[in-house]
């Protein structure tokens, strides 16, 4: 009598997970085929790439040539900032997703709405305000990702790449989001340290590889902090509407 029961779980636990893989995965591709189809002139875009500069100068916050220095000259420093902007976004966010989908639902789940808001809201910015990144906009500084790596045309091939949607910077604002439910759902100091790093090392890649200006780290970081609350009333609804049941 137990063995038709035993093995309903493990067929429910299946399509669960098949039914958020595809969610995940068709909100992943809606993102990148309208981002694609978001791409504006470029004059808008280098026009608003010189109105972000001169609006971080009269802020004093006008450091990407600051901290790209010190990568430029050291062959280490360099690889290291590309290889935490190409993997450590999208190979770190899927790993993190797989570990949380089998462990972790309850944050599994505000992760992945955390994202599918922030993505969306990150869209209209993206159509509504097209933005040339630092190392199109500024002659001085270098696209060390292009120019010293080919894994991330691998990663990200160019026809889901628009490259004058550097703001908001959703490689922060996404590491922050899969930061915080790594430190949420870790279980040691050193996995939990990991998630607090995570963050912190992708804003400085980011702008040392001169994909984004300071100023989009500051708006993909408040975009999903954005995406983060709205989760969060998500997960309460869904943890009212399952109290509530029978």
């Amino acid at each position: 009598m137990l063995m038709p029961h035993t093995s309903v779980r493990p067929q429910r636990r299946a399509r669960w997970v098949a039914s958020q893989v595809g969610i995940v995965a068709l909100g992943v591709f809606c993102y990148f085929q309208v981002r694609g189809l978001t791409a504006a002139a470029p004059a808008a875009a280098f026009d608003h790439g010189r109105d972000v500069l001169a609006f971080e100068q009269r802020l004093g916050i006008a450091l990407e040539p600051a901290i790209q220095a010190p990568v430029t000259v050291s062959p280490a420093l360099e690889t290291l900032a590309n290889w935490i902007y190409i993997w450590g976004h999208w190979p770190v966010i899927i790993a993190v997703m797989v570990w949380l989908v089998w462990q972790h639902r309850p944050m599994f789940l505000r992760l992945r709405d955390a994202m599918l808001v922030s993505g969306g809201l990150g869209l209209v910015v993206f159509a509504w305000y097209p933005l040339a990144p630092p190392r199109l906009a500024d002659p001085g500084l270098v696209d060390t990702v292009t120019e010293r790596s080919h894994a991330y045309r691998v990663l990200q091939p160019p026809n889901f790449v628009n490259q004058y949607a550097a703001m908001p910077s959703l490689h922060a604002g996404w590491d922050l989001l899969v930061g915080l439910a790594i430190a949420a759902a870790a279980t040691s100091v050193v996995v939990r340290c990991v998630g607090y790093l995570l963050p912190a090392l992708m804003a400085f890649s980011v702008v040392a590889t001169a994909n984004h200006y300071v100023v989009d780290v500051v708006a993909g970081l408040a975009l999903a902090l954005v995406g983060y609350g709205v989760a969060l009333l998500i997960h309460r609804r869904r943890e009212r509407h399952a109290g509530s049941g029978p």
